[in-house]
């Protein structure tokens, strides 16, 4: 009886749990927009995005188009890239759904990526500080990521 109870509580917390928070984070219609509206906020209107701010491309492999923001493409105040740090610039990755609209999957602070196909799929080659990597050195670090559905799998690290 004990061991049902443990299975149960146990099927709550890893299914119902889990559901219940992806069904609160609500679905953005045009996240190019939301985020142009947030920063236009932040910055007091004086705000310019580069040509590199928005990237409409399938992250997931699921054949819907998907939109990663890269905040260094920002200038908000005169200030370039304002939100960057020598651990590289924000980037905020949005898939879209089947239901339409779009979910806010991660954040990476990164210096960029590459959109690459490995082994029939393609996945994205994160250069971050090496300190994401567990290392001291200075070089670059490189995170290998595929998007399953709306999450990040991890591949490799380097």
């Amino acid at each position: 009886m004990k061991s049902l109870l443990i299975v149960i509580l146990n099927l709550i917390t890893f299914v119902i749990i889990p559901a219940a928070a992806l069904a609160q984070q609500s679905l953005l219609q045009d996240p190019v927009a939301f985020e142009k509206e947030h920063f236009t906020k932040a910055c007091d209107g004086q705000v310019s995005f580069g040509d590199h701010f928005a990237t409409q491309q399938d992250i997931n492999n699921d054949k819907l188009m998907d939109i990663v923001i890269n905040e260094g493409e920002i200038t908000c105040k005169g200030e370039k890239g304002p939100y960057c740090t020598d651990e590289g610039c924000p980037y905020n990755f949005y898939v879209q759904v089947a239901e339409g609209g779009y979910l806010l999957i991660a954040t990476a602070q990164t210096y960029g990526y590459d959109f690459i196909q490995r082994f029939g799929n393609m996945v994205l080659v994160m250069k971050m500080h090496p300190r994401f990597c567990d290392r001291t050195d200075n070089v670059p670090c490189e995170i290998t990521v595929r998007v399953r559905g709306v999450k990040f799998v991890t591949i490799s690290k380097k």
